[in-house]
């Protein structure tokens, strides 16, 4: 499916959302460093952690939401009071008033924003998105993201620190006309028949409270799905390591290796120098395969796709520890990566097929679980590395990694079970 096919919603978001995460990652990054500077490291992660819960809540929030209140209305709300967020950012950092305090709560409103929102943008793929399309959709979108992730960070470096009140003002500004962009330029993709059924019910706070405990329940009892976040929260637990274990290691393994001459000049790399190098190798990779692993990937079984990414994982996982060479650190990467590409869209396409359509936002949502609760768990690898040393807390890791291998293909069979079930 062709961009110029697509729904002009989904135009209106790629197009806009480009310019936002763009903004976002320009800023992003660095939040961990100046709150650090600010209220020393400690209070720092405290601070992050409960901002990381209030997301998680509004996240869960931002599910029901959409699927009562509608996926336009969600977005123009969420982008706007985000963008707002920024521009009280940038006045808590401004030539006239500096308040660490006000930043971190203008932060944290941001933070919850970007919850409420992703919900409903993903719904809208289920919405208006034929199901043979919806992973090429959603690989697309996942593109667009890793671009301005290689784009933002290198822009914000020099901008954060320097001119911190005018980027975060224009990333409001940037939030604000996105919000605008998708309140004048779209039109609500909620099924009318699901819009009139959520309307018609209790406008009583404690009774909607009441009705999402229950929905979220429901999901809970969805076996398959169950089964599929299960499986995600294990295998998150090898790629959050990017972030985390993986350049630790290479800090250790690698002091200075010398990887040749070039121009009669010694080429060496130090540990961190060699994960900055990785890390442009996985994100150049990304933006430049998405597409095409993900529509060689549809014409598989998904079992068998989802099986492959998780052995993968666990493959780049097992040869990390076996050497301390550049050079097979940058196979590891690559192989790393294409588990990583194999089920980009396949993801959030199979959420949608396991969602009614009166419960898709609430179901993408709870499957946001996996990322949250796996980014929980990731962190305790390292007083894992202190018990057992880096070989064998990777050995783990690939094999909990091939262990959300067999629940997915678990997954698949009582999801095949279903189906049958559901035509007889």
């Amino acid at each position: 499916m062709r961009i110029r096919d697509w729904d002009r919603s989904l135009k209106v978001r790629l197009f806009g959302e480009f310019f936002s995460n763009l903004s976002f990652w320009m800023v992003f990054p660095f939040l961990a460093i100046y709150f650090a500077d600010e209220f020393g490291t400690s209070m720092a992660g405290i601070l992050l952690v409960a901002s990381q819960v209030f997301s998680v809540g509004a996240n869960l929030i931002g599910g029901y939401c959409a699927d009562r209140f509608g996926r336009r209305t969600m977005l123009f709300f969420s982008a706007t009071a985000e963008g707002l967020a920024f521009i009280l950012f940038a006045f808590a950092n401004s030539p006239w008033f500096d308040s660490p305090m006000l930043s971190f709560v203008a932060f944290t409103i941001a933070g919850m924003a970007g919850s409420l929102y992703h919900p409903a943008s993903q719904a809208i793929v289920a919405d208006v998105v034929p199901e043979k399309d919806r992973s090429t959709v959603f690989s697309v979108f996942y593109t667009s993201i890793n671009i301005s992730v290689v784009i933002g960070p290198i822009v914000g470096a020099v901008l954060f620190f320097n001119y911190r009140f005018a980027l975060l003002l224009v990333a409001g500004i940037i939030f604000c006309l996105v919000g605008l962009a998708i309140r004048f330029l779209t039109e609500e993709t909620l099924p009318t028949d699901v819009r009139a059924q959520m309307a018609s019910g209790s406008n009583n706070w404690m009774q909607i409270i009441v009705k999402q405990v229950k929905a979220y329940g429901l999901i809970v009892k969805d076996k398959v799905f169950f089964l599929f976040v299960i499986a995600g929260i294990l295998l998150a637990q090898t790629y959050m390591q990017l972030d985390m274990l993986i350049p630790v290691y290479m800090k250790e393994a690698i002091d200075k290796q010398v990887l040749g001459n070039l121009f009669n000049r010694e080429w060496a790399v130090t540990g961190e120098g060699s994960f900055g190098i990785l890390l442009s190798e996985n994100g150049l990779l990304v933006v430049l395969f998405t597409v095409f692993v993900t529509r060689w990937m549809t014409k598989y079984p998904e079992k068998w796709v989802f099986f492959l990414s998780s052995f993968l994982y666990a493959v780049a996982m097992l040869i990390f520890p076996m050497t301390a060479n550049f050079w097979v650190f940058l196979i590891a990467m690559a192989i790393f990566t294409l588990g990583e590409l194999a089920t980009v869209g396949l993801q959030e396409s199979f959420v949608s097929k396991l969602a009614p359509d009166d419960m898709r936002g609430q179901y993408f949502a709870a499957a946001s679980l996996r990322y949250t609760i796996g980014r929980t768990i990731a962190p305790l690898v390292f007083p894992l590395v202190t018990w057992i040393g880096f070989t064998w807390t990777f050995v783990i890791l690939a094999a909990l990694a091939l262990l959300s291998g067999f629940i997915y293909l678990l997954t698949f069979k009582e999801y095949n079970k279903r189906n049958k079930e559901m035509v007889l």
